[in-house]
């Protein structure tokens, strides 16, 4: 039986109709539960009407369930290198709710090097997190850095007391807000030589027009962790159902990928 969108053969995922770059993705990720098929389809078309599609250079949905299939960036599905396909180390918890890091041994590497395929002055970095933080642990959830305080690029969505921290291509002090929990869609983003904001969800949570970016990191940006100098440190325990790397993103676009994202984790009954 052919379905319009999603269909399904046996065991193998026909689509008839849809997105050729979410039919690609849901080919190569082996992507067979027609819910899963409508919200990648969704997502995609979603940023694509929103004008973000083209800003991304990675796309990490967490969706089918499995590492396998966790391993694929939407945006350029191949699995080599060149497209960010990432790889998990040191074990980890995969569900249909997302990668679960366990806090000790396990992160993603996305391979993806700042300083190669991002711009300075115009970049973001996102992640969605459905688990709340582990009191008195300070983790980071997305991130790289050359050396202490030296290019670094990361989310740390919470530490001791809830204090969120984002630093963005920049070698200064951390930049930190209060919140009351860590579920939700947070964008670090730089959208200037000296501005750099934190977006909670649609919500413009930290914004800074003084701090002057210095370089982007040599190093591969770690899911689940921090590459600090090729070590995963700050290991994080917080399960990530979604996560992006590219471009700057402006306030109206921030808010549309937020809408798409939660759009998405909400068809998948995985939303917070």
């Amino acid at each position: 039986m052919i379905l319009s969108t999603h269909g399904i053969i046996g065991s193998s995922v026909t689509v008839a109709s849809g997105d050729a770059d979410a039919l690609a993705f849901i080919t190569a990720a082996a992507i067979t539960d027609t819910t899963q098929i409508s919200a990648i389809n969704t997502l995609v078309t979603d940023l694509k009407t929103a004008n973000i599609w083209s800003k991304m250079k990675a796309l990490y949905p967490f969706v089918g369930g499995t590492a396998a299939q966790h391993r694929f960036n939407l945006k350029d599905p191949r699995t080599v290198n060149e497209a960010f396909y990432l790889d998990f180390l040191g074990g980890g918890t995969h569900s249909a709710n997302g990668y679960l890091p366990n806090g000790t041994t396990s992160y993603a590497d996305t391979k993806l090097i700042p300083s190669s395929a991002l711009n300075l002055n115009s970049t973001h970095i996102s992640v969605y997190l459905n688990t709340n933080y582990t009191s008195g642990v300070d983790s980071v959830d997305i991130g790289a850095e050359d050396a202490s305080s030296t290019n670094r690029l990361f989310i740390e969505a919470s530490t001791i007391g809830m204090v969120y921290s984002i630093n963005n291509s920049n070698g200064a002090n951390f930049i930190n807000t209060q919140d009351l929990n860590s579920l939700g869609l947070y964008v670090n983003n730089r959208i200037s030589s000296t501005a750099i904001n934190l977006f909670k969800n649609s919500i413009k949570i930290i914004n800074d027009t003084a701090r002057t970016s210095s370089a982007l990191s040599v190093r591969p940006l770690y899911i689940g962790a921090h590459n600090f100098v090729g070590l995963a440190s700050y290991l994080s325990t917080r399960r990530q159902a979604f996560s992006s790397i590219g471009d700057g993103l402006t306030n109206t676009e921030a808010a549309n990928l937020y809408t798409a994202v939660q759009t998405y984790q909400t068809t998948l009954n995985r939303q917070v």
